[in-house]
């Protein structure tokens, strides 16, 4: 058992609480489903988009506004409780407008995305937005 704050834990582990990258001893260590607590800045974006993906994903919007962008189209999420769900295959990257914490759900739980620190000045480039909807309107 564990119990925790995932404000506070999340900050330990770049906002994952729960995946594969826990100890293996670790009650939150998980191989089909891994949990994101994100604490975004406003401004604050993906260093790299996604490709290749492997996993479906849930994000949830808790509080701000925050933009998922997908392939020809981007999505604001602007209420609390709005979310939005991609599945494989679906390269995608994201924006903070406004400072925002959103629940991310993604499973199975594999690795091989973690952006590296480094990449944060070299990932801005791949844009593919043409249309954007808020969710809910």
């Amino acid at each position: 058992m564990y119990v925790g704050n995932a404000g506070r834990d999340a900050a330990l582990d770049r906002g994952w609480i729960l995946g594969h990258f826990k100890d293996a001893s670790d009650p939150r260590h998980s191989e089909a489903v891994e949990i994101k607590w994100g604490v975004h800045p406003q401004g604050d974006e993906r260093a790299q988009w996604v490709t290749g993906e492997e996993r479906t994903a849930l994000l949830v919007l808790i509080s701000g506004r925050f933009r998922v962008e997908l392939p020809g189209r981007s999505v604001l999420l602007a209420r609390q409780g709005d979310y939005i769900v991609w599945g494989r295959g679906v390269d995608h990257s994201w924006f903070a407008e406004e400072e925002s914490v959103v629940l991310t759900v993604r499973w199975p739980s594999v690795p091989g995305y973690k952006v590296d620190e480094d990449a944060s000045a070299a990932g801005h480039s791949h844009s593919l937005r043409t249309a954007t909807s808020t969710v809910g309107s």
